[in-house]
């Protein structure tokens, strides 16, 4: 994620790149789509159980290493002339102890908090994560990927963000490039003209790293302005790279948050071979607020009514719900820990108290989790043969809801395969779980665990 604020790379750096990195206009939504199939449009695909996604992103994190300490003077390396990376990163902590990540992981897992957790590859060019972290016992350093996969893997997503959040690396020999210009600073402008098989080579290059310490990954979270100005690029490397060295299924990636009115509805993105055996396509993730926890630097305090008042009415999350889309916000670990003050981790709890305490509709979830709803939200083939609505699903997801016209009193009914199954009934939206339906008026509300190919209801 970029340091400051993703609008501050505009305004900032050598001005063909801020030019051309107005990743907050709408010309980001130009992706390339890919295939799109037939559908009905009296039926509408809600969101899963009729609930809103809502999830937390937290960027560079990492096994052990405090990135504000050490990016901070690499960032002056490459730009001298900020006065923001002239904070005096000696005083902070060289270290966020797994202490912390303990208690942050519980907390969430008791509060049913979700999204992504990254863990930087080369954190800062100090050490390799599947090797050794130099200031480190290489048993600490197993420990800590340890509570990563056994505490915080079952209810986050993890991602590479790119190798090393700083200094650009060459694949080739697997040390920084020697010039030390914002050119060779992953953040800024070394991903600038990358053809997409160079950007893949690099991904699969971070994403090799993971998988050599046991962690799963179905996405990249890019650092700053990296892949701003390569965005078709950037998608078929999320692509092809975490297919390749993970196999996975629905790549993802997180690369733009907005906080005006323009949508963070997910992007789904070169869709392809949806009626073959091998259907793919990769998902955008968007995120909805700024760092209002406590910067990239642990430095810069924030304000839990920018997420949502204390009377609960107002703020960018309430402004998103309002209008059902995934409300996911957008942190940074440094300043979750804040230099041991563990501000941002205060500020989190107050935002998940008071969401809590609104909205009864809210559905925690992975990114994987969204990424994967979307796909099938959009590529799903849904077509109308008199009473019968027929499916066939690229990929299959838990908890597909759909609103359908009502043909009549009878309950429906679901066949997957040749099998028919029962539903039943609930009174209400907020009720619904997979194999049941409610009533909305004169259409039908059906929710169910789709499956990956045919499947039909009766209703």
């Amino acid at each position: 994620m970029w340091h400051g604020s993703r609008r501050d790379f505009l305004r900032t750096g050598a001005a063909a790149i801020a030019a051309a990195a107005v990743g907050r206009s709408s010309r980001v939504l130009a992706q390339i789509p890919g295939d799109r199939p037939a559908r009905d449009d009296q039926i509408a695909v809600l969101n899963p159980r009729g609930r809103v996604p809502v999830g937390l992103i937290i960027d560079d994190s990492t096994c052990l290493v405090n990135m504000g300490h050490y990016c901070m003077p690499q960032f002056a390396e490459a730009w001298p002339g900020r006065k923001d990376y002239q904070k005096p990163w000696q005083t902070f902590p060289r270290e966020i102890p797994d202490d912390f990540v303990r208690k942050f992981g519980e907390w969430c897992a008791e509060h049913g908090v979700k999204g992504k957790y990254s863990i930087v590859p080369y954190p800062a060019c100090v050490g390799w994560l599947d090797r050794d972290l130099p200031g480190w016992s290489h048993r600490a350093l197993r420990e800590s990927i340890d509570l990563v996969r056994s505490l915080m893997v079952p209810s986050w997503d993890i991602h590479p963000e790119m190798i090393s959040h700083t200094w650009a690396i060459n694949t080739r020999t697997g040390r920084p490039f020697d010039e030390r210009t914002p050119d060779y600073m992953e953040n800024w402008g070394f991903s600038v003209g990358k053809s997409a098989a160079e950007l893949t080579d690099y991904l699969s290059y971070a994403l090799r790293i993971l998988k050599n310490i046991d962690l799963p990954c179905e996405g990249v979270t890019t650092p700053g302005g990296f892949g701003s100005q390569s965005r078709p690029a950037l998608a078929q490397a999320t692509l092809d790279s975490c297919r390749d060295v993970y196999q996975t299924e629905i790549p993802h990636y997180f690369r733009d948050l907005f906080t005006d009115e323009r949508s963070v509805a997910p992007l789904v993105q070169y869709a392809s071979g949806l009626d073959g055996p091998d259907p793919k396509c990769v998902v955008s993730i968007i995120g909805c607020t700024g760092d209002w926890f406590g910067g990239w630097d642990g430095t810069e305090p924030g304000d839990v009514d920018q997420f949502i008042t204390a009377d609960l009415a107002k703020g960018r999350m309430v402004d998103v719900i309002e209008r059902g889309e995934p409300a996911i916000m957008v942190c940074h670990w440094p300043g979750i820990y804040f230099n041991g003050q563990e501000v941002g981790f205060k500020i989190l709890r107050q935002v998940v108290q008071r969401l809590h305490a609104r909205y009864e509709h809210l559905l925690w979830m992975k990114l994987s989790e969204v990424a994967r709803y979307w796909a099938a939200k959009e590529l799903t083939r849904i077509e109308r043969d008199g009473a019968a609505v027929k499916l066939q699903a690229p990929f299959a997801v838990p908890a597909f809801t759909l609103r359908l016209p009502s043909s009549g009193q009878a309950p429906p009914r679901i066949t997957i395969g040749d099998k028919p199954q029962t539903i039943a009934e609930v009174g209400r939206m907020l009720d619904l779980q997979p194999g049941t339906w409610t009533r909305d008026g004169q259409n039908l509300v059906v929710c169910f665990d789709l499956p990956k190919g045919p499947s039909q209801i009766d209703a």
